[in-house]
Formats: C-alpha cells, structure tokens, sequence
C-alpha cells in the first residue's frame, strides 16, 4: 500500500460516524437472551463472538451457555441505533434504552 493511500485510509477510519446501539444476543437452543448496550454497533458483533470462542466473556452465564450449545446456537441482532453525539448523553441514553430492551424482552445484561 502506497503512503497516500494508507494516510487516506487512517484519516476516513478516523472521520467515520460512529452509530451506538442496543443489540440483543439470543441462544436459540437454550431460549436465554442477552442485551448489550455499546458506543460503536458495527463491530461489538465480531467482539463479543471472539471472546466467547476463547472462554473469555465476562457475563459468565453467557460463556457457559455458548460452551453448552456452541456458536451455530446463537444469533445477533441490532435492536436499537443511536445517533447523539455527545458521549455524555449518549452513555446516559444507552443505560436508559438498554434497560427498556431488557424489561421488553425478560433477557439479562451482557
């Protein structure tokens, strides 16, 4: 990759509009489901999936689940997409949304 491409691709990754979120994980085997609440949507997905492959993920009730029932189990979807801009109302927001999703859904927190 030449210099200028590299530097052009830096600056738009840095420039990129960031879109929080609410997600939900759902363990089709088991009925159990989670809600997350995180400040970028597009990837917590790819995140959360790499630590549970390698028995990581804090929520332990969530990594027993997985480990019980294997990735095929599981399945991911965006519930809810944010677009503030301010971290601080943003956070406070999130919390308030996240909360509402687990009520809807009787799911726990990830």
């Amino acid at each position: 990759m030449r210099a200028e491409d590299r530097k052009a691709a830096v600056a738009a990754y840095k420039e990129r509009k960031l879109i929080s979120g609410i997600y939900l994980i759902r363990c089709a085997a088991s009925g159990e489901a989670w809600i997350g609440a995180c400040a970028e949507l597009s990837t917590i997905q790819n995140r959360i999936w790499f630590t549970l492959r390698f028995g990581s993920h804090p929520n332990k009730a969530l990594q027993q689940c997985w480990a019980e029932h294997g990735a095929e189990a599981f399945s991911f979807e965006a519930l809810e997409r944010l677009e503030e801009d301010d971290p601080y109302i943003r956070t406070g927001r999130l919390k308030e949304r996240a909360a509402h999703w687990c009520e809807r859904h009787k799911a726990g927190r990830v």
